[in-house]
């Protein structure tokens, strides 16, 4: 390999210009108009489909559990759905007969609250009258008119019919009577509005059991058409998809059941007709997210204020609701599947809005599960990751863009926010070679392209400038260790988009010896000279490593590159300087330049250890030995933790020339 160092021309770089939207995108477009029209068009016979997916999520545990139990596989399926059907049923005629009971007394309960409204009206409308009256002053109304003026004009006799006398001009009550009902017609009224649901609920049923009978071959046929070129991921993607549906759905089943089940034994304590209704509405409307709990709690409320005359039981219910809520979500919930169903508050509302309208009803219950399932899809299913984009919770960008987007803003406070919450985790070190770092180079890499106006670098330049004038005070050491749960399997979700773009690496560990006691220059106030390269972020990314070198008790100071020219070089401070650092974060395709640099820093300090950090990845002179020794730095790294601990080791060793230095540390650092 060729180790020629003289500068290339290159063409100044250009931004593409916006290409046409592609054809593949309107496809997809087409796609998407394609199926809403099918879900909303098919939903008869689509609705049990879903229904039966969703519950073969939940009684797959169960089946399991009874294979485990040696139960053969037919008899476990079998057994499961007939003790789901049996639950169903169950529901179904404690809810039919509480029903019945209500009609009967609807009337009443009608009544009493068309009362109780007048009356809030009527003293509602009273006070706002008086108030006003007042305001106005306004005087009492005049008395009413005398009767004969009220009356109004006397009513036209009622002309005689022909052939009737006075006394027979009486209008002839008619009266329309039904004929008999037939038993067939009888029977047709009875069973009509019951043979839809039943029908509904065999389908379900059914195909719920051949689902579960052929888990394996429906397994099968979604890795031949999402994934056959890798089977074993996909195969683990699938499994790890289907286990954790079928877990979150069971459990929320249950936690749902159980929010049932206080409610209706509070609504009885209270004294609301038919607590046992409200409790099962209360478990299926909390399938909904945030609305679900509201609307349950609207008809409980509505019957207690028919049921007594004042308010107390009113304001009993409310707050049974209140608080059975507010204890589920925030306590028990957390507890059992974590802080997130995985699905962004936003995707919630407008799915639930979406599959109502879709769907009606049965849409509004199966909003969450069904969004649930696409985001879990789009997890594990390359070509369905839009889905995890828009609809789950997760970040959309990484913390490396994030950081990026918010320093090209120029919003600091926004890029401290973030690094906070990022330093409860890691160092700072590690923050600042995983996150700020990686955002500086996206930076260096749009600046190369030219699509950086001078302003914007600039503004760039502050932003970095003053995070980590913010981030002073804050000490590079690993945080202290927390007893962090590990995740359920009942949880959908994998881990956040922050813990899978930040490694979370330790801090430097080297111990320096103190002041007094180093050898040489490193007793200095400043032994290490944080240079920056000639990029115009590289003196951002030698202020994070001069911050880094001084907490760790090594003082070190930042000089611009201008420093190092020609022109300036012989003019540079090198009184008490132990160590040069030069950062780099682009080096633009040719060291040439940065030999000539280190050359002029020997010419002018000479005996000084070198040490050159190149922080884009992959560049050559990391990996090429031959190109390292050519461009002539002692030590090279593309992290600072490596920079750092350099740093720390030579100075703790008292080294004072490049060759005593590398062999107090045994061997160069490795890059990263």
């Amino acid at each position: 390999m060729s180790t020629t160092l003289a500068p290339e021309a290159r063409p100044p770089a250009q931004v593409p210009p916006p290409s046409s939207p592609e054809l593949g995108h309107l496809l997809t477009v087409v796609v998407g108009v394609v199926t809403v029209a099918a879900l909303y068009l098919a939903r008869e016979v689509l609705i049990p489909i879903t229904l039966a997916i969703l519950l073969s999520f939940v009684l797959a545990p169960v089946v399991g559990l009874l294979r485990r139990w040696r139960v053969p596989r037919v008899p476990a399926v079998l057994l499961s759905v007939l003790l789901a059907l049996g639950v169903i049923l169950l529901i179904g005629s404690i809810i039919g007969v509480q029903i019945a009971g209500l009609a009967r007394d609807a009337p009443r309960y009608q009544s009493a609250v068309q009362e109780k409204v007048e009356t809030a009206q009527e003293t509602v409308f009273g006070r706002i009258r008086d108030f006003s009256r007042r305001l106005s002053n306004e005087a009492e109304p005049p008395p009413p008119a005398a009767q004969g003026e009220a009356q109004g004009p006397a009513a036209p006799a009622t002309p005689a019919l022909p052939g009737l006398s006075g006394d027979d001009r009486r209008p002839v009550p008619v009266e329309i009577r039904p004929g008999e009902s037939s038993a067939v017609e009888l029977a047709r009224k009875i069973v009509s509005p019951v043979l839809g649901p039943l029908e509904t609920t065999f389908i379900v049923f059914i195909v719920a059991v051949f689902i579960l009978l052929q888990q394996a071959d429906l397994r099968d046929r979604l890795i031949r058409l999402f994934g056959s070129s890798d089977l074993h991921r996909t195969t683990e993607a699938l499994d790890d998809a289907g286990r954790r549906l079928s877990k979150y759905f069971l459990a929320q089943l249950m936690l749902n059941s159980s929010f049932g089940v206080l409610v209706a034994i509070g609504l009885f304590v209270i004294g609301v007709p038919s607590p046992i209704v409200w409790g099962i509405l209360a478990a299926l409307f909390r399938f909904v997210p945030y609305v679900g709990s509201i609307l349950a709690a609207a008809m409980p409320l509505v019957l207690a204020a028919a049921t007594e005359p004042g308010w107390s039981m009113v304001i009993w219910t409310a707050a049974l609701f209140l608080v059975t809520e507010s204890v589920m979500g925030q306590v028990v919930e957390p507890m059992v599947y974590g802080h997130s169903t995985g699905l962004s508050p936003v995707s919630v509302v407008v799915a639930a809005i979406f599959w109502t309208w879709l769907w009606g009803p049965i849409g509004l219950i199966l909003a969450t599960p069904l969004t649930l399932c696409l985001v879990v899809l789009g997890r594990h299913v390359e070509r369905l990751e839009f889905l995890d984009v828009m609809l789950g919770d997760r970040p959309a960008l990484t913390p490396v863009e994030n950081f990026y987007q918010r320093i090209l803003a120029g919003d600091t406070d926004e890029a401290l926010s973030q690094a906070e919450t990022l330093l409860q985790e890691r160092s700072l070190t590690s923050y600042y070679d995983e996150v700020a770092l990686k955002g500086l180079r996206l930076a260096a890499n749009d600046a190369e392209r030219g699509v950086l106006p001078p302003e914007r670098l600039g503004r760039i330049k502050n932003a970095v400038g003053g995070l980590v004038n913010d981030l002073s005070e804050v000490p590079d050491g690993d945080p202290p260790p927390k007893a962090h749960k590990a995740e359920p399997d009942a949880m959908p979700a994998g881990r956040t988009a922050d813990e899978k773009a930040v490694p979370i690496q330790p801090a430097p560990s080297v111990v320096l010896p103190p002041l007094a006691e180093r050898a040489g220059n490193w007793g200095a106030e400043t032994p290490v000279l944080c240079l920056a390269g000639r990029g115009p972020l590289d003196e951002a990314a030698s202020a994070m490593l001069a911050q880094l070198l001084t907490k760790h008790g090594l003082g070190a100071r930042v000089v611009p590159h201008e420093a190092s020219s020609r022109e300036q070089v012989g003019r540079l401070d090198a009184a008490g300087v132990a160590m040069v650092c030069v950062s780099y974060l682009d080096i633009s395709g040719s060291p040439a330049h940065l030999r000539y640099l280190l050359r002029r820093l020997r010419q002018h300090m000479p005996g000084v250890p070198l040490l050159v950090g190149l922080w884009p990845e992959g560049e050559a002179v990391l990996s090429d030995a031959s190109l390292a020794k050519a461009v002539g730095a002692d030590y090279y790294t593309s992290s600072l933790h490596a920079a750092v601990t350099a740093c720390l080791k030579a100075a703790a060793s008292g080294a004072q020339d490049p060759g005593e230095a590398k062999a107090a540390m045994e061997k160069k650092p490795l890059p990263g």
